[in-house]
């Protein structure tokens, strides 16, 4: 019976991937037939040109991303029903007449597949997963719900088989979508409706990434209008994170999110490295914000006494109150500081214009309406007049602000009088230093007073939002000319024309634009955000829609969350709402056990979980002599090696460098890797900060006393060695030389 049932199901998801063939091909012949479109000499038709062959080509990359376990579920429906067999999947196909073959597993008939039990059925007679070897079904595994079923041999396995060998499956080094396995509690997460700022708070292990990217995924789908052309914008803590994550939502058939690390936030910064922990919490401090108001209004700054300046070999004198009435009326415009300088050079200009007229009058010259536009660009271009304009209303970019701030000790303390002198020495630093993850929020908060020095005039927003709207007509025209109803949106194909040969697309466009505004946020480790980064994510969707994803246990960062109602009612105020997730799918209940010990002997207040799982493994504690550590760490990877999977060595920064070289001196170079850049080797080497967020079948934490130690003065090494020691999904060694924490002993023998 169960190699009949195999080979049925092998006969449907054939034909499946046959379709999915066949939509290919047809989006590959569209994409051949737009490129090889004649157009006029235009920019408008060329530029609909390209945006139609981006449309095909983002098709088409959502069509191979997909090919991979393309069908992993199916639902017998009851009679009353429909008595339908659905077929789920990581996208919907249909028939040449329409008839669904798949169902996205997005849609509301594909929920009973992640929600239904045996007391809350959901209108479902059985539920069973597929499990394929590329094209071929190898396993299928069924959880049965009516019990006519099993009496009608309608049924073969049983049972939690496919959740349990997800979870014990080999880790890549890269994350994998859980879309054939979402629990109920993730799901009903996942299709949380879109309004406001919504928290998902777990320990480790209890999938709050998984979740968060695929509510990204499955909010792209249902709200596809109002979010395609803005996206999504993911942020995580580190660019590891980042590499590890980044092909989930490919696999999920989307390719439109922008992904993003903290320190990549600002356009043409990218950030790796931190400052000091006492150095990140003044610089996150919302503090920053009224200070660097206070910077930007120190130079806009009237001379203290008249200026002589010469214009085209007349000298003139400018009186104090000349800047100031110019001053005053680009404040009233209450735009940016180099905006507002625009308004600013123009008052002034045209003053000191009319007090040279006067003053060539006075001498018996004529001077009528007429000569006063040479004079006005005499003006403009005397050097006396430029540097009296200059040093009133300096033009700024955030970068010169920033350096100019944190060099200039002297103008510090004058913008800071309240300040110990201690804590602004906790900000000074060489002027050509490079910035921070904790500069990147300062240098957005600075871009935001400053503006930009080439601000487009009013009369050139209104021609650019006329155009807009033309785009959209000759959108809407070209969808029904080419038959594409249903595939594009008018907004989408607008927002490709543009009169460039360059094609980016929209993630491209987004992270080069710092004033791109997102349809929605999604923040992972958000327990670690500071109040000023949390001003800009606020600043990339003023809408305020977010999936906000941590764990308050695990804030390592200074500046970070102690609870989520201290951190978020400052942004939110009321419109933010909390789910929590309890069940450790990932974390062998002994490996958690160990860590929450460790946890709450320092501390920590620990989000309790249920691991689903003990384990093979009882936690490996190795206290061992300076001189033999490197040798124990490296028995304990070639153990963890032989197992197969992926090895992580979790230790302080100062020790990598010597526990790296002893590693590679026996397994090799191309074995061995360091950082984001080594999650690809067998063995990577992190430091606690940068495995946030990953997982790996065996981890090895090297002087958890160290780590535990190195942020005590912050509270913050608990939750360091939290996190290191939640990492593997398999097994979890110690190795000591300098003492072990409290709560963290060998095991008796």
């Amino acid at each position: 019976m169960q190699a009949s049932e195999l080979s049925a199901e092998q006969r449907y998801v054939s034909e499946l991937y046959r379709r999915l063939d066949e939509v290919g091909g047809e989006a590959r012949r569209q994409l051949d037939a737009v490129r090889r479109t004649s157009v006029g000499s235009t920019h408008q038709a060329k530029s609909e040109r390209d945006a139609f062959a981006r449309i095909w080509e983002n098709r088409i990359r959502q069509l191979d991303a997909v090919q991979e376990r393309l069908v992993f579920g199916r639902l017998d429906m009851r009679s009353d029903e429909g008595g339908d067999v659905h077929y789920i999947g990581r996208i919907g196909l249909r028939d040449d007449d329409q008839r669904p073959l798949l169902l996205d597993w997005r849609v509301p008939q594909a929920r009973a597949f992640y929600q239904a039990t045996a007391a809350t059925p959901l209108g479902a007679r059985a539920r069973r997963h597929l499990t394929t070897d590329g094209r071929t079904v190898v396993r299928i595994d069924d959880e049965v719900f009516d019990i006519e079923l099993l009496q009608e041999g309608g049924s073969q396995v049983q049972g939690e088989a496919a959740l349990l060998a997800a979870l014990t499956a080999q880790r890549t080094g890269r994350m994998q979508d859980i879309v054939a396995t979402i629990q109920a509690e993730q799901d009903r997460i996942i299709r949380s409706e879109l309004r406001g700022a919504l928290v998902v708070q777990g320990g480790p292990g209890t999938g709050k990434t998984a979740v968060a990217l695929h509510r990204a995924a499955y909010l792209l789908y249902s709200h596809r209008e109002r979010l395609a052309a803005s996206g999504v914008l993911i942020v995580g803590p580190t660019r590891s994170f980042l590499q590890y994550i980044e092909a989930v939502l490919p696999s999920l058939g989307e390719t439109g999110v922008v992904l993003s690390s903290l320190g990549q936030l600002y356009p043409g910064v990218d950030a790796a490295e931190d400052d000091a922990p006492e150095v990140a919490e003044v610089k996150g401090s919302k503090q920053m914000a009224g200070l660097l108001q206070r910077a930007v209004k120190s130079r806009q700054r009237v001379p203290s006494e008249a200026q002589e300046i010469e214009v085209d070999g007349e000298r003139i004198i400018v009186q104090p109150r000349l800047v100031e009435d110019a001053m005053r009326r680009a404040w009233d415009t209450r735009k940016p500081h180099n905006i507002a300088r625009v308004t600013f050079n123009k008052v002034a200009i045209a003053a000191i214009t009319q007090q040279l007229a006067s003053t060539l009058r006075s001498r018996g010259r004529t001077v009528d309406e007429s000569d006063l536009r040479y004079l006005s660009e005499d003006v403009r271009n005397s050097y006396d007049v430029r540097v009296l304009l200059n040093t009133a209303w300096i033009p700024l970019t955030p970068q010169r602000l920033l350096q100019d701030l944190y060099a200039r000790p002297n103008w510090l303390a004058e913008l800071t009088p309240r300040w110990t002198p201690a804590k602004r020495a906790l900000l000074r630093r060489d002027r050509n230093a490079p910035f921070t993850v904790s500069d990147v929020p300062l240098l957005d908060e600075a871009a935001e007073l400053l503006g930009e020095a080439d601000a487009r005039s009013d009369s050139q927003a209104r021609e650019e939002r006329a155009a807009h709207e033309r785009d959209i007509e000759n959108a809407e025209a070209a969808i029904r000319n080419m038959e594409v109803e249903g595939i594009v949106d008018a907004e989408t194909l607008a927002a490709g024309f543009q009169e460039t040969t360059v094609r980016e697309t929209t993630a491209e466009r987004a992270l080069s634009d710092r004033e791109w505004t997102y349809g929605h946020v999604v923040v992972d480790e958000a327990q670690e955000l500071s109040p000023m980064q949390w001003r800009v994510l606020l600043r990339r969707n003023p809408l305020r829609s977010f999936t906000i994803v941590g764990d308050v246990a695990q804030s390592e960062a200074a500046a970070g969350a102690r609870d989520w109602k201290g951190a978020l009612d400052p942004v939110f105020g009321e419109h933010w709402r909390l789910e929590e997730l309890t069940v450790n799918y990932r974390t062998p209940a002994a490996v958690a056990h160990a860590a929450e010990e460790v946890a709450l002997a320092a501390g920590l207040a620990v989000t309790r979980s249920r691991a689903v799982r003990e384990g093979d493994h009882p936690v490996d504690v190795r206290e061992v002599s300076r001189s033999e550590r490197a040798a124990s760490v490296l028995d304990a990877v070639q153990r963890d090696l032989a197992d197969g999977g992926t090895v992580a060595v979790i230790a302080p920064a100062a020790e990598l460098a010597e526990l790296q070289t002893a590693l590679r001196e026996t397994l090799g170079t191309d074995a061995v890797g360091y950082g984001s850049l080594g999650l690809r080797r067998a063995v990577t080497l992190l430091t606690p900060h940068e495995a946030k967020g990953l997982e790996f079948d065996a981890v090895v934490v090297v002087e958890p006393k160290q780590i535990l130690d190195r942020g005590a003065d912050h509270g913050r090494g608990a939750a360091a060695l939290y996190v290191s020691m939640t990492r593997p999904t398999q097994r979890l060694t110690v190795v000591a030389s300098a003492g072990l924490p409290e709560g963290l002993r060998r095991p008796q023998s």
